[in-house]
């Protein structure tokens, strides 16, 4: 029961993310629901968020399914497309432009490495993953998906942590500096204690 619940909050978080985010960006103006010095940033770099949020969306809409053992067992062949969408995609353009845009992220350098650090170990394990599978690995390749799908699960963790330092009454700057690790280091900790000891 506990795990039929924690995977539909799964399912719901990530495709609900993924939806808000689609939604923010394709029908109202760019960086309208943001911070006023986010969205500045946002306009004169338009292209690397628009292209890490719709390629982040598309790796938060495919990644739950890609653990499902009901698709991978008698839906091979779409596991294997929907994992290709998802890492040439998904996990290389969202990371590559998410590694971009966090050379101007808002909250100074600390928010800049948070970010940046994200973007790269977003990167490092969906190559991991890639490599793993190439070669017929498929211990290594799951235990490295968990591992970028919880960092994929960032967007989630963020949007979970802003409205609480909102509601904490902690300074915007401080918080959301803070929070461009707190988003997916404890993701990654837990995901390495969980599922791959």
């Amino acid at each position: 029961m506990v795990r039929l619940i924690s995977t539909g909050l799964l399912y719901v978080f990530s495709i609900g993310v993924a939806a808000y985010a689609a939604i923010a960006y394709l029908f109202f103006p760019l960086g309208s629901l943001v911070h006023p010095e986010m969205k500045a940033n946002f306009e004169v770099h338009s292209v690397g968020i628009y292209s890490h949020i719709f390629a982040s969306a598309v790796a938060l809409t495919l990644g739950p399914f890609q653990f499902s053992a009901k698709l991978r067992k008698q839906y091979t062949s779409i596991h294997r497309w929907l994992g290709r969408v998802y890492l040439g995609i998904g996990v290389l353009i969202g990371g590559l432009s998410g590694l971009y845009m966090s050379l101007f992220a808002y909250g100074g350098l600390m928010a800049n490495f948070g970010f940046a650090l994200l973007a790269i170990l977003w990167l490092h394990t969906g190559l991991n993953a890639y490599l793993a599978i190439r070669r017929g690995d498929v211990s290594a390749h799951k235990t490295w998906m968990i591992r970028n799908f919880s960092l994929t699960l960032a967007a989630v963790t963020l949007r979970l942590y802003l409205p609480a330092s909102m509601v904490a009454d902690i300074e915007f700057a401080l918080a959301y500096s803070i929070i461009a690790w707190l988003c997916w280091a404890p993701n990654l900790v837990f995901a390495e204690w969980r599922y791959n000891t």
